[in-house]
């Protein structure tokens, strides 16, 4: 294989690695962001007309619909009791400048000497690359309670 094909490919593999990594660390800022009750900024990690499913409640579209979930009372009672969203590793499956990445998500809340878990769920998320960088399209949120819908989202890491 010739010198430039050889350099060629090794720059598709970095680029695929950065844009993991890069992935990597949108889904992961999403709690610490959330947590401190910081609405614009958590909804800034979605394009402007992104879409938030979180199951059992109404779906937000835009960012401004975002902001106001963060900023809401359900949102900010949560941050003031001592809240922690966290959002372990994503299989994320990249198509160009548009990926998809599946993966779990906790709420912890404080409960004085430990932590209750509120909540875990599956998480399907796509994402396009924007001037910005990476950022969320569309995520949904289903809890892990056995549902067909849960299922359905568990099954998308094997694409």
């Amino acid at each position: 294989m010739a010198t430039n094909d050889r350099l060629a490919k090794l720059d598709q593999r970095l680029a695929r690695v950065e844009d993991e990594l890069a992935i990597q660390r949108l889904l992961a800022s999403y709690g610490p962001l959330a947590d401190a009750g910081l609405g614009p900024q958590t909804a800034a990690l979605w394009t402007e007309d992104g879409a938030y499913d979180p199951g059992g409640v109404a779906r937000a579209e835009g960012r401004d619909a975002l902001i106001r979930i963060y900023h809401g009372e359900r949102h900010q009672g949560l941050v003031r009791r001592g809240s922690m969203h966290m959002t372990a590793p994503a299989q994320v499956s990249i198509h160009g400048d548009h990926a998809e990445a599946v993966g779990y998500s906790m709420l912890a809340l404080n409960a004085g000497e430990q932590f209750t878990l509120l909540r875990a769920s599956i998480n399907h998320w796509t994402l396009a690359r924007t001037p910005d960088g990476w950022r969320i399209v569309e995520r949904t949120n289903r809890v892990l309670d056995g549902s067909p819908e849960a299922h359905d989202l568990l099954s998308r890491a094997d694409r």
